[in-house]
């Protein structure tokens, strides 16, 4: 897949990054080292996605249903993000990322709404690459939502579209990903922008998320540019050649 000779990249990328537990237990350390790990993944992968010129890049750092996870892996979490904020903002920003996080505020603290407050304030003004942080977030909550914020606004019901609802969905100020991948072996979507992934093609890596680099990415995206989009419809045949 090219363009005017130039090879295609995705415009928008969604990453499920998962495996972070498992590559600890390979390695008999406590989960949350995994977790740790897969910070410097997400950052080497912003790096890579700015090299080749990505606009948005979309990870699942945390979802409505990791509740349910241990107490102790939820609460180290919640710090490593704190900490992951104090860390890299200025690295982001020296970078060009514009930071957005995208989810349910309302369960996490005040503290770490209020780091996620200064993230995007600090780094409204880049344009380099847009990531979308997915934290407290679920499919089905942000079509809930965007069903709701369209009945507060006083939609019709006879003018609420597909495009009319598509403008409440929490990343509205986003085109729908191009490139769905998820790491880590499993083969599901696990409730991650069941909205927008209609059109998306998918690639799963068996890769655990903290060795994932410039190398998977870079064979995820040429999965990608193989891929032949009709997004529903049928491509006409070239035409014949005179004479042939």
């Amino acid at each position: 897949m090219s363009e005017n000779g130039k090879a295609v990249v995705p415009r928008h990328v969604a990453i499920v990054m998962d495996g972070n537990g498992r590559w600890a237990k390979k390695r008999f350390l406590p989960r949350f080292f995994g977790h740790k790990q897969g910070v410097d993944a997400l950052v080497r992968v912003v790096q890579a996605c700015i090299d080749r010129e990505i606009e948005y890049l979309t990870v699942f750092a945390f979802s409505s249903e990791n509740w349910k996870r241990p107490s102790d892996e939820v609460s180290g979490l919640m710090g490593l993000v704190l900490a992951a904020v104090s860390r890299y903002l200025a690295r982001m920003g020296d970078m060009g990322v514009r930071i957005r996080i995208v989810g349910d505020r309302d369960a996490v603290s005040d503290k770490l709404r209020n780091a996620w407050n200064e993230a995007e304030a600090a780094t409204a003004h880049n344009s380099k690459l847009t990531l979308n942080v997915a934290f407290n977030y679920g499919g089905r909550w942000d079509i809930v939502q965007a069903a709701k914020a369209a009945i507060k606004a006083g939609v019709p019901p006879e003018e609420l579209s597909e495009a009319r609802l598509g403008e409440f969905m929490a990343m509205s100020y986003a085109p729908d990903p191009d490139l769905f991948i998820r790491t880590g072996g499993e083969v599901r979507i696990s409730n991650f922008m069941l909205w927008q992934v209609a059109y998306t093609e998918f690639v799963f890596s068996d890769c655990l998320w903290p060795e994932f680099g410039e190398a998977q990415l870079d064979a995820a995206i040429e999965a990608f540019r193989e891929r032949d989009r009709r997004f529903g419809g049928v491509k006409e045949a070239a035409p014949a050649l005179a004479g042939a």
